[in-house]
């Protein structure tokens, strides 16, 4: 790239970059989020550009926010009391492996015990948002797409629960005041919601996805300042906009899903790009490459047998089809990166170790495209739920 291109025109370039090459390179199933990590990555390394770009973070902010808002308007609570006893023991089992995992990387790795924990949760915790978004292209039958959809949601939620409570447990206090502000928040956003419905919105008609963005975007930046990152605020308020749904139908309308698609839509890319653009030469050196070869050998084989076990177990299923599930959920992409960069900030994850989780969550966000022989999911278009699905 010239690099005497004005700013305007290397913007323009890098948005068209964005959002053609990825669709050109899906013929090779290679998932879009992918090749944006990788755009990132090569204009970081090959041309330093964009690395500290304040307008790509800004745009990045509102990918990661609008990624989680809408995961969080994909829960569906009646679908999850219908698996609740498999899905209980799904949540038994991931905080077993977690703690496994956490116990050998702290014994292995030489990681302090929170640093270990969370390590293992970039390895263990779907990235829901991915997952649901590939649904319709994995060929799944109804029910396969239920449990993946129900497994992925419900590992979310406890991934989310168990970062909080790792990040903040330094001591008590802390801990207690994080845990306050939290709770603080859940209650406050119904009495909030009501109030715009009812005094705002019949005054200020087709503000409520403005509403619901700007909420969000509040909420994610409170637990940002909690140490927590920006999905923990984004995630609580799209559950909130949920659970309302019967008395607010206004707040979770089709129209208004509509609205948060077509915002997620664009900005999710510059998420993945600005991922790319953190990344060095370094943390690809060789000892990172062997790390997550292993981590890929060890890891991956035990999060889809360990799917395939308990469904056939529990629910005496063939296993090919909890194998065909358990592909489903291996991809991490969105996860893993999010708590490398936290695992980086604030524990000083070695190179080597960081280079490894983004290679392990690179090349297990592809597998599902090549395993079930089917095109990889369009992540940066995120869909309306369908009926059945």
């Amino acid at each position: 790239m010239n690099l005497t291109l004005s700013q305007e025109i290397q913007y323009l370039l890098l948005v068209f970059g964005l959002f053609i090459v990825p669709k050109a390179l899906q013929r090779f199933r290679l998932p879009g989020a992918v090749t944006s990590v990788g755009i990132g990555a090569a204009l970081n390394i090959g041309f330093h550009l964009f690395h500290e770009d304040h307008t790509v973070k800004l745009l990045a902010t509102l990918g990661i926010v609008s990624m989680f808002l809408f995961a969080g308007l994909e829960v569906d609570f009646a679908e999850l009391r219908q698996g609740r006893k498999i899905l209980l023991q799904h949540i038994a089992v991931q905080l077993g492996l977690l703690a496994l995992g956490g116990g050998v990387l702290f014994f292995a790795a030489g990681l302090e015990a929170r640093a270990a924990l969370l390590f293992a949760l970039a390895l263990f915790t779907p990235s829901t948002g991915f997952i649901l978004d590939s649904l319709h292209g994995f060929g799944l039958t109804a029910e396969e797409r239920f449990w993946v959809k129900a497994k992925a949601i419900a590992s979310e939620l406890v991934a989310l629960a168990v970062l909080f409570l790792t990040i903040q447990s330094t001591d008590l206090a802390t801990l207690g005041l994080s845990a306050l502000a939290l709770v603080a928040m859940v209650l406050l956003l119904p009495p909030t919601f009501r109030v715009f419905a009812r005094v705002i919105a019949p005054f200020a008609p087709k503000t409520e996805f403005a509403f619901l963005v700007i909420v969000a975007l509040l909420c994610a930046f409170i637990t940002r300042e909690l140490g927590v990152y920006y999905l923990v605020g984004a995630f609580v308020v799209g559950l909130t906009a949920v659970r309302l749904r019967k008395d607010l139908p206004e707040l979770s309308s089709d129209k208004l899903l509509a609205g948060v698609e077509l915002f997620a839509s664009f900005f999710i890319p510059f998420y993945f790009l600005k991922a790319g653009l953190h990344l060095r030469a370094e943390d690809f050196s060789v000892q990172a490459l062997g790390i997550a070869c292993v981590l890929l050998v060890v890891v991956l084989p035990i999060r889809v047998l360990r799917v395939a076990w308990h469904r056939r177990l529990a629910l005496g299923e063939p296993w090919r089809v909890g194998a065909r599930i358990g592909t489903a959920v291996v991809p991490t992409l969105v996860f893993t990166i999010v708590i490398a960069e936290i695992l980086q900030e604030r524990f000083g994850l070695r190179p080597e170790l960081f280079g490894a989780l983004v290679v392990f969550t690179l090349v297990n966000t592809v597998i599902p495209g090549f395993a079930l022989r089917l095109p990889p999911p369009e992540f940066e278009s995120p869909e309306l739920p369908r009926a059945g699905s």
